[in-house]
């Protein structure tokens, strides 16, 4: 067998000829094809507007800077997800504040926010920043409600979850499509549903925030139509762009994205079927009411114990299966100043583990998979 990593990108050879193909046109850097993977994106989210950036990170950068956060705003966001989020928010000298997450989903729900509000007497909140473990868009309506209580922004980290919806009044409701959110942001790292190499988008229905936006990805720059070679500078800005080679990669990509996805569903209800008479474990659940991208599969150790946890991880890696952490608690980082160990989020620290999960993961390979899990429960 083969070593099987927790995830990887699909590239087919249409994915190269499109890239192959952009590269020779005269114009390479944000041209047509940066244009049309947009209008695409908005197609495809229902979103108003969309842009591109060169990573996750930069769409995060680009959220918090259109919404002008300056130091000690409050922020919040779950104590699980991954450090770019914390890191955005300190390069704005924000007051972060970490909620607790559910101990089998490892996500944030509004009750965690008020929790941490009347725990520090917080009455008005800058943003608070959501995130989609593995791609389950739960709760992804109801943080509205907290918009107008504390007054803030709501923004989406939807790096896990571009595909998925969720049901309102019967309707399916796109993560993206800023329906509940302010802004979204998506990552089109390799690992993600679809990719461009490295890349990012940022959502918003504000045509405020979004013409912000679109000068800020681009140094600030505010063109003058009339005179193509005359520019003023609006606001401090990065080069946050994305080229024309990677668009026409991400445009081909979205055609693809149902494919993905449904190939993700179906390895999630082989795990489901494979693994459920497992005691020693939780599966992650799923209900009607959304739809997940199924960017990941996480299970739980039923008796939280971060030593078996890393002790199943290196057994799986000796038999060519790579596990992974999502995630490390942000507090645990010598990085981060600030006194929160939160109960819930310490159990699925010490529980928490991504299976292989991506297209082209074959039955076979799962079965194998789910053998040496067992073997693993067997002896220990």
């Amino acid at each position: 067998m083969k070593f099987i990593p927790y995830g990887k990108q699909h590239i087919d050879n249409k994915d190269v000829k499109v890239v192959s193909d952009a590269l020779k046109k005269e114009f390479i850097t944000t041209g047509d094809e940066v244009v049309k993977f947009e209008k695409k994106i908005n197609k495809f989210l229902n979103s108003k507007f969309s842009f591109t950036c060169n990573s996750g990170t930069s769409a995060l950068f680009l959220a918090l800077q259109s919404i002008e956060v300056k130091k000690n705003d409050i922020i919040i966001m779950p104590a699980i997800n991954f450090i770019a989020s914390h890191n955005v928010a300190k390069i704005f000298n924000a007051k972060i504040y970490l909620a607790d997450v559910d101990k089998y989903s490892g996500q944030m729900s509004p009750k965690n926010v008020i929790d941490i509000c009347t725990k520090f007497k917080i009455k008005k909140i800058k943003a608070i920043i959501t995130m989609y473990n593995g791609g389950y868009p739960i709760n992804a309506e109801n943080f509205k409600s907290l918009k107008k209580q504390y007054n803030c922004y709501i923004i989406e980290d939807a790096c896990h979850a571009l595909g998925a919806s969720y049901k309102n009044n019967k309707k399916n409701i796109r993560i993206g499509s800023c329906t509940h959110s302010d802004i979204s942001t998506f990552s089109l790292h390799p690992l993600k549903t679809i990719t461009t190499g490295e890349g990012g988008i940022v959502t918003t229905n504000s045509k405020k925030l979004g013409e912000k936006i679109k000068k800020l990805r681009s140094l600030g720059i505010k063109k003058n139509n009339a005179k193509h070679w005359k520019y003023d500078i609006k606001y401090i800005g990065f080069n946050f762009r994305l080229n024309d080679f990677q668009c026409a990669l991400g445009t081909n990509q979205i055609a693809k994205i149902s494919k993905f996805i449904s190939y993700r569903r179906k390895v999630f209800k082989n795990y489901q079927k494979l693994l459920n008479n497992l005691k020693d474990i939780n599966l992650p659940k799923h209900n009607s009411s959304y739809q997940s991208a199924h960017h990941l599969f996480i299970i739980t150790l039923k008796k939280p114990n971060f030593i078996k946890k890393e002790n199943l991880i290196k057994f799986m890696f000796k038999n060519k299966i790579l596990l992974q952490y999502h995630y490390i608690p942000i507090y645990k980082f010598k990085i981060f100043h600030g006194k929160f160990i939160n109960k819930n989020s310490e159990t699925y620290y010490k529980s928490a583990v991504s299976l292989p999960i991506y297209y082209g993961l074959t039955y076979k390979q799962q079965v194998y998979i789910v053998k040496k899990i067992k073997e693993f429960f067997k002896k220990n």
